[in-house]
């Protein structure tokens, strides 16, 4: 019996995928990040289906469960957040898994960064401001990589999602701003996708202050870069003069 690694997508029950809500509703056993999960997708589950919040648990409890599940013949979701491959601690279980001779799938799904641009709605990628997205969070309790603190990646000047650095973007955007420049727009986007979704913007120098002063603490994405307003430049795959695989670019000119 397969264990399924399902992406629960940013917490709208609509933005799972049609695989990973299938899944769901054939499961015998769920193992939910009741942490970050939006419990109105469980509805999806059967009622007979066991359910365990993984909030509580460590990784041996939860290899204990599918062990378990798997050894009755069970159909197992491991259902994870946004999308199971950022920020969701899944490698050392599939590396577990595949000690103990159990197979393994991952189902992506939809991350809270494509929730928060649909949020703001913007487009990361705009020609001629930026065509580069970094994903990245601020060190903490987990460090993060020599070269990958956020004055060196500020540098770059691409479009920025900052996750899981709610709590300190004072010192977050202070960091961003020795790159970006103070002036630059910033937006923070609190539950992308849920029912309570809200969208702060301003700039690098001011939106922490802004954010603190709505009340927001947790469960939101820090959003930097040009891409948040100003000019861009039109892309060439609509313009009518650009000849590509699928059509022919008109001539311009006398």
């Amino acid at each position: 019996m397969k264990v399924y690694f399902v992406g629960a997508g940013p917490g709208d029950p609509e933005l799972i995928t049609v695989k990973g809500r299938r899944l769901l509703e054939e499961a015998d056993v769920v193992i939910y990040a009741g942490s970050l999960v939006n419990p109105e997708i469980l509805k999806y589950a059967r009622p007979e289906a066991r359910l365990y919040n993984s909030a509580s648990l460590t990784l041996e409890e939860v290899l204990a469960i599918i062990r378990e599940a798997v050894s009755e013949g069970k159909r197992v979701v491991r259902l994870h957040t946004g999308d199971p491959s950022l920020y969701g601690a899944i490698q050392e279980q599939m590396d577990a898994l595949e000690s103990l001779g159990i197979p393994y799938e991952i189902v992506p799904g939809v991350s809270s960064f494509a929730a928060a641009a649909a949020a703001v709605k913007r487009e990361f990628t705009l020609p001629g401001v930026s065509q580069t997205v970094i994903l990245t969070r601020r060190t903490g309790r987990t460090p993060v990589p020599a070269g990958e603190n956020l004055p060196d990646l500020s540098r770059h000047r691409a479009s920025l999602c900052l996750f899981l650095s709610s709590r300190d973007l004072e010192a977050a955007t202070a960091e961003l701003a020795l790159g970006y420049g103070n002036e630059t727009p910033a937006a923070v986007v609190y539950k992308a996708s849920w029912p309570e979704e809200r969208v702060i913007y301003g700039t690098l120098g001011n939106i922490a202050a802004k954010s603190r002063e709505a009340g927001i603490e947790r469960t939101a994405l820090l959003l930097v870069g040009d891409f948040l307003s100003g000019p861009y430049r039109r892309s060439c795959l609509y313009n009518p003069n650009f000849s590509h695989g699928y059509r022919k670019g008109e001539k311009s000119g006398g």
